[in-house]
């Protein structure tokens, strides 16, 4: 008896520059997190007491900072057929979803001010899925323009309610 034919990754990847745009974000965010509690600690006198956790959490936040874009950009992933989707995240938590092209009632295209400065854009189809829509991000800002035209033309052609 032949084994269950395994559920292969998609074949796109999403562009390198998505790696530099997710570490930016995570930098920016772990500096913060830093300063508000560099300022909350002298507010309320707690450097003496407790110097060294502000010290702790921004190290380890820039260290995922850095590490976690790294594995982002090794798992996501996606693919676009003539019948459906097909897109894998996360990064501690792999999400594998298909959408069939009969079922997608929206295209949408977002460049984030992030993005713009990388010349990269998400592309988001959306569905009637409990689950919601599946978003591509980190995508070469070219190569999502395209990918909009690519979804919308496939999604008309193929006969369905989208609901």
């Amino acid at each position: 008896m032949d084994p269950a034919p395994r559920l292969r990754d998609p074949r796109e990847r999403v562009s390198p520059r998505a790696k530099l745009m997710w570490m930016l974000g995570g930098v920016v965010r772990a500096v913060v997190l830093m300063a508000v509690l560099l300022v909350t600690s002298l507010a309320f006198d707690w450097y003496d007491l407790q110097w060294w956790m502000p010290v702790v959490l921004g190290v380890v936040t820039l260290a995922a900072a850095v590490l976690i874009p790294q594995w982002r950009y090794a798992v996501h992933r996606w693919e676009v057929t003539d019948t459906a989707v097909y897109t894998q995240t996360g990064w501690w938590r792999r999400e594998r979803r298909i959408a069939p092209m009969s079922r997608i009632q929206t295209v949408d295209y977002v460049e984030g001010a992030i993005a713009r400065l990388f010349g990269l854009a998400s592309v988001t189809a959306t569905t009637a899925s409990a689950a919601g829509a599946l978003e591509i991000a980190g995508l070469d800002r070219d190569r999502a323009r395209s990918l909009v035209d690519e979804l919308t033309l496939k999604a008309d052609a193929n006969p369905g309610d989208a609901t």
